[in-house]
């Protein structure tokens, strides 16, 4: 069963750590709190809220506050310092990266805990009647890119209005995505995981990767601005409606959206593999990913609760085959990976600067 600190020794922790290590926020005794903070990924977002729920129902404190401002603004804000103005724990959809560890680093946030709490996938979706495809990782490229190589091998501006104009093989409709916005940790790895790769198998432009490196990246995360791509914000579920309200459009979001929704919406496949639970795990699909939660050491024994919210997260009731994420369409990891976890969860062991 989950129990809560006392209250007594949390908040005479909370109010010292307020006082004298609040990095910088301005925090203050007055600004001190008692109820866990995360912030962060949309796609972990309904992951954290149902184990905060849980939680609550179990130890009676006080309910978490779970906010969804994307991977990329939920490190930030924990990054900004120790205290209680500052999330303790961040949820990402990808890695943390070097420079936002430096980032926290800078500002006190020293003793960063990396928990990897299972998989999901990026799925490119249609409503339930629109056309088939199947993308090849070179179509995401040549689609979506704001430059892509011309006729004489110069980068130019995308020309492509339809899709059969990328690839014969797929349906004569017009190029318009909606998906993540910079923020957001998706939108991150749907560039790494599909726009890179597929830059990758065009001649050209693999060229320009072992020239220019920089010059490279910047043509295989560089999306659309001519109404082709279309951010739509943190929030998936919007997404998915909307693929409903457009004909002929396609979206761009994590499996866990798509299972919830398979009424109105159905997934594309990708070089012939359809992202499903097995697909993702195994790493088959192309556009599978892991996803984490960072947890700031300095707020453990002082944010009642916290450690045992995180060991929560990472339960057989929560995380495990079966689990109650499972149904929210969190893709769990091998027995062996999540025991590792739930040690890493106990030990608290920093994690080192990431490679890149």
């Amino acid at each position: 069963m989950i129990r809560t600190l006392k209250l007594t020794t949390a908040a005479a922790a909370l109010l010292a750590l307020a006082a004298c290590g609040d990095g910088g926020t301005g925090g203050g005794a007055s600004s001190a709190r008692s109820g866990i903070w995360a912030a962060g990924s949309s796609t972990v977002f309904p992951f954290a809220t149902r184990v905060a729920e849980n939680f609550a129902r179990t130890s009676g404190g006080a309910a978490p506050r779970v906010e969804s401002l994307g991977t990329g603004g939920g490190i930030q804000a924990f990054c900004q310092g120790v205290g209680p103005t500052t999330p303790d724990i961040a949820n990402a959809s990808r890695p943390m990266k070097a420079s936002e560890f430096d980032l926290c680093q800078k500002n006190g946030v020293t003793d960063i805990v990396e928990l990897k709490i299972g998989f999901d996938g990026i799925v490119i979706a249609t409503a339930r009647n629109g056309n088939s495809f199947n993308f090849e990782l070179n179509d995401l490229y040549e689609g979506l890119a704001k430059e892509v190589p011309g006729a004489d091998g110069q980068f130019v501006a995308n020309p492509a209005k339809t899709w059969n104009e990328v690839n014969k093989g797929l349906p004569n409709q017009r190029i318009q995505v909606y998906g993540p916005p910079p923020t957001s940790g998706t939108r991150d790895a749907f560039l790494e995981l599909g726009m890179t790769p597929g830059a990758k198998l065009v001649p050209a432009t693999a060229a320009v990767e072992k020239a220019d490196k920089n010059r490279f990246e910047a043509l295989a995360h560089t999306l659309r601005e001519d109404g082709a791509w279309i951010d739509s914000g943190e929030n998936d579920n919007a997404i998915v409606q909307t693929l409903s309200r457009t004909p002929g459009s396609l979206g761009v979001f994590g499996y866990s959206f798509l299972e919830q929704n398979l009424d109105t919406v159905k997934p594309e496949t990708i070089d012939g593999v359809t992202p499903n639970a097995e697909t993702i795990a195994s790493g088959e699909y192309p556009l599978s990913r892991s996803l984490y939660i960072y947890v700031k050491k300095a707020h453990i024994g002082v944010i009642p609760g916290l450690q045992q919210f995180v060991q929560e997260f990472l339960s057989e009731g929560a995380a495990g085959k079966g689990g109650y994420l499972a149904d929210r369409g969190l893709i769990p990891l091998p027995e062996d990976q999540l025991q590792a976890q739930r040690a890493a969860a106990t030990a608290l062991t920093p994690m080192q600067r990431p490679a890149g």
